[in-house]
């Protein structure tokens, strides 16, 4: 993803569609991309289109419908774009990033706080068992 341009908010929503429903046509996306009906079919074909010129998704044109997939996961496009966006705003620490989203943005539900405390376990083992191994 490294090398791949970061989607526009437009093209990530074409991607989470691909994401979670898999490989689709235009049309596919199109329809679930469009419950209000405020968006045209061929914005809908522009938009991919454009997005497989940059290589955010791959194209089947095997048959006459074409088919679309994201050219990366899902974790990976995240991880990516989280990387981005700590180094911009907050200098690369991730301490400074936790701390402002849990406590200004909104507070954390207790289920969120069980599941990090959860996390910073593991990851405090994983970090014992690589110090313990050198």
């Amino acid at each position: 993803m490294s090398k791949l341009p970061a989607p526009t908010p437009s093209e990530l929503k074409i991607l989470q569609c691909l994401w979670h429903s898999g490989p689709a046509t235009v049309r596919a996306v199109h329809e679930q991309l469009n419950a209000d009906g405020s968006l045209s079919y061929t914005t809908t074909l522009k938009q991919m289109q454009i997005m497989h010129g940059k290589g955010l998704v791959k194209r089947d044109d095997s048959q006459r419908a074409h088919v679309f997939r994201a050219a990366t996961g899902e974790a990976e496009t995240q991880q990516a774009m989280l990387n981005d966006f700590m180094s911009r705003v907050y200098e690369g620490s991730a301490s400074r990033l936790v701390m402002q989203a849990l406590g200004i943005s909104r507070p954390a539900s207790a289920s969120e706080l069980e599941e990090i405390d959860r996390l910073v376990k593991k990851l405090r083992a994983d970090t014992q068992d690589k110090n313990s191994a050198s």
